[in-house]
């Protein structure tokens, strides 16, 4: 079988490129998905539906246009590794993570343990809480691996 894991959240550090060099490092058989990581492109998904003169209905139109990637990728995912990093809030991580709950789809958070306290209800509900990318891929490995 091969799995499917949809990447969510942080966007400014390397996380993903971590747990995918992991994962192909143990030849692990997922095939990893994710939001669109260009902070800018994603700012201007809505663009071409016309300029806004408000920020708001800017944010709107593009979250609207971002939403049908993400939603579809987190209905297909088979795991989610949802990251909540230290240098912004990640509202829409969580949202991602409260749509898993929604959708009864497994999900790894992963974030420092300065943040517990904020997302005590977002990993309440996830089936693990990691601390590093190594942690992240060493429990993919579990899962997906045929002979352990």
């Amino acid at each position: 079988m091969s799995w499917n894991v949809y990447l969510s959240g942080e966007i400014h550090s390397d996380w993903r490129d971590q747990i995918k060099q992991g994962a192909e490092a143990l030849g692990l058989p997922i095939t990893f998905t994710s939001a669109v990581t260009n902070h800018e492109a994603s700012d201007a998904a809505g663009d071409m539906l016309g300029a806004e003169a408000s920020s708001y209905w800017r944010d709107h139109k593009s979250s609207k246009v971002n939403g049908i990637r993400t939603k579809n990728m987190l209905e297909k995912c088979d795991i989610a590794i949802v990251r909540f990093g230290d240098k912004y809030k990640q509202w829409n991580a969580a949202f991602d993570a409260g749509y898993c709950a929604a959708l009864g789809k497994p999900y790894i958070t992963l974030h420092d343990e300065d943040i517990i306290h904020p997302l005590k209800e977002v990993d309440a509900s996830a089936m693990a809480w990691a601390q590093t990318p190594a942690q992240v891929v060493e429990i993919l490995k579990y899962v997906v691996s045929p002979n352990l």
